[in-house]
């Protein structure tokens, strides 16, 4: 599995916003964490949009110079920021186990929960 999707989200505004994030599915949920990497504020985008308008989409690809290993996958859904309780709890468990690099630092920042209402994808097929 990639590690790594893009998010992306649209506020009140329609303007589109994408991000790179790390992230893990459980069933039928993906989960993205906020962690402590800087970032140029504390009021994130991704957030702010999130509350304004809750559908989202992540995608995670695979680029090969051998084009017969391409693949794509998103996920669509309505997203909610959850800032404590048993659901964030999970999603960082489900973070730590993905990424060692949270094994010592886990995400302090909130949970973004997706509930996935569709899959799409495409692999190249010869």
């Amino acid at each position: 599995m990639e590690r790594v999707a893009r998010l992306a989200t649209t506020g009140a505004d329609l303007q589109p916003h994408l991000v790179p994030v790390t992230f893990a599915v459980v069933d039928e949920q993906l989960v993205i964490g906020i962690d402590q990497k800087p970032k140029s504020t504390t009021r994130l985008r991704r957030l702010r949009n999130i509350q304004e308008n809750p559908h989202v989409s992540v995608l995670a690809d695979h680029y090969d110079d051998d084009w017969t290993q391409l693949w794509w996958v998103r996920a669509d859904g309505r997203a909610s920021v959850v800032d404590d309780g048993p659901l964030r709890d999970q999603a960082v468990r489900l973070l730590v186990a993905k990424y060692q690099q949270y094994a010592d630092d886990p995400p302090g920042g909130p949970a973004i929960v997706v509930d996935i209402a569709q899959w799409s994808g495409w692999a190249y097929t010869a």
